[in-house]
């Protein structure tokens, strides 16, 4: 089971720390990533982190500003949003997979958690 937690409403410019946290035990076996839906659009990958922490990925319109990291003794994961746009609105999920590499398709994701709203005011 995931939970994620740390949404909210924030302005334009400031910043959010989300948290994901896995009850397996086994969760440091298995890549991370953190996707988001807006209404009416896909659910779309924003990072992605490897087992062990040392490899991250990120979308386009993540890099620069999000970091994703993880801390295996806590079984969490965490997404660091700066300078947050009001594009950058949507529920943020994180989910992973039974392989030690993040992907960016959704499809290739087995556990997904129930999702945290961020919403960014201009």
């Amino acid at each position: 089971q995931l939970v994620e937690s740390g949404g909210g409403l924030v302005q334009a410019g400031g910043s959010l720390r989300l948290s994901c946290a896995a009850t397996r035990r086994t969760f440091s076996n298995y890549a991370v990533g953190w996707f988001r839906q807006a209404p009416g659009k896909e659910r779309v990958f924003v990072a992605g982190i490897t087992r062990s922490g040392v490899t991250t990925n990120y979308a386009d319109s993540a890099k620069g500003r999000f970091t994703i990291s993880r801390d295996n003794d806590k079984n969490t994961v965490y997404l660091q949003m700066n300078s947050l746009k009001p594009e950058d609105t949507a529920v943020y999920y994180c989910t992973y997979r039974p392989l030690p590499i993040p992907t960016p398709r959704s499809d290739e994701y087995y556990y997904w958690g129930q999702g945290t709203q961020v919403t960014v005011s201009s």
